[in-house]
């Protein structure tokens, strides 16, 4: 006798594993937010809450910020069982979820594949497959992992993040999978077949020019390892937290932009100025973060403290940076064959939101302290 199996299973489980698939999971940069930077270990319901609020009524949801992401320290106790439960701050976590979830909105979570956070709650080491069950039973959407305890174990670092990625994969939900290992042994080399959506490239930002500029434009010569569903994460934006003035802020934008990098804001979003807003929502710089090419940015050229940056984009067009990392304002011209174009090209300013016109040979542009001119040119 013929055996006839039901199709509906196999649709099922093909529909699945297209679904679960990098390059559908994160085909662009990942954008949303996360505690860490502004609250530490004062995160809690209320801080999630509002911060899904806030991404709402300013309109970075409509941006296309969509993660609002909960760092270290909403651990509790593991049961008798081995299930982690929150401690007090986070009352419950499908409540949450669902209340995230109903603003159009994602939840992101974060563990260790050690014993124990960064901040020394409990990690997910001996207990990962249950600790992505109860991830993927809360309606978690996103996890980073972060490295910190499992270095005293003398763990194989691609191997702990793949047992980790395997667990996520048996849930069957969709969570895209954050490695933060703080770019140590060439991530980039690895974190894919690790299966990573992002890693890390870097140490931790700071909300300092000198730190921020030291991660973003050392970033050159990684572009090849990054693409739909596995980028390099330089860390997370810092704009809005104070430490920088709006120049240097916009030079953080763009060059995150012009790397393909996820956007995760780090601010109090429920205390921006109109400033800050207009640098986290810029639409036509956002848009250059996540065009569906997929191809992160590099250095075309660079002298001095002076450095221009380009980004090949779908359409045939390029974004690029013209960045002065001086202390006095320049002038900064480049050639349109440096950038791969003809002798014309239609230039737009992104910042100022303006058409520049058609340039011949060359665009220059007066370039501010720490600050940067974004175009697009066609």
């Amino acid at each position: 006798m013929k055996l006839v199996l039901p199709l509906f299973p196999l649709l099922f489980v093909t529909l699945a594993c297209a679904q679960l698939a990098p390059e559908r999971l994160a085909p662009v940069p990942p954008m949303g937010w996360n505690s860490w930077n502004h609250f530490a270990e004062r995160v809690n319901d209320r801080v999630i809450r509002e911060a899904a609020d806030a991404m709402v009524a300013s309109g970075m949801r409509d941006a296309g910020y969509v993660y609002v992401n909960i760092d270290d320290t909403w651990e509790g106790q593991r049961g008798a069982d081995g299930i982690i439960h929150p401690n007090a701050k986070f009352p419950d976590m499908n409540a949450l979820a669902d209340y995230v979830h109903s603003k159009g909105l994602k939840l992101g979570i974060y563990s260790s594949p050690g014993p124990k956070t960064c901040a020394g709650y409990e990690g997910s080491y001996g207990h990962e497959e249950q600790d992505a069950r109860t991830y993927a039973g809360w309606g978690i959407d996103y996890l980073k992992y972060d490295w910190c305890s499992a270095d005293d174990l003398h763990l194989d670092m691609p191997s702990t993040y793949k047992k980790m990625h395997e667990a996520l994969l048996k849930t069957g939900r969709p969570i895209v999978y954050s490695l933060c290992q703080y770019g140590e042994h060439q991530v980039w080399r690895w974190g894919a077949s690790a299966g990573g959506n992002l890693w890390r490239t870097s140490g931790d930002i700071s909300d300092k020019y000198d730190r921020m500029a030291l991660i973003g434009f050392g970033q050159h010569g990684l572009a090849r390892f990054a693409g739909p569903g596995h980028w390099n994460d330089p860390d997370m934006l810092e704009v809005g937290n104070g430490g920088m003035n709006e120049n240097e802020y916009r030079t953080h934008m763009s060059l995150w932009a012009l790397l393909a990098a996820p956007l995760l804001a780090g601010n109090d979003l429920s205390k921006m100025t109109p400033q800050t807003l207009a640098i986290l929502t810029n639409r036509e710089v956002i848009a250059v973060d996540q065009d569906r090419l997929g191809r992160q940015g590099e250095r075309v050229w660079e002298e001095g403290p002076l450095e221009v940056w380009m980004k090949p984009l779908a359409d045939g067009g390029k974004a690029v940076g013209l960045f002065n990392r001086g202390e006095a304002a320049e002038t900064l011209s480049v050639q349109l064959h440096d950038l791969g174009l003809g002798e014309a090209a239609a230039v737009r300013d992104l910042w100022e939101h303006k058409d520049l016109g058609t340039v011949k040979s060359a665009f220059a542009a007066r370039v501010p302290v720490h600050g940067v001119v974004m175009i697009r040119v066609k």
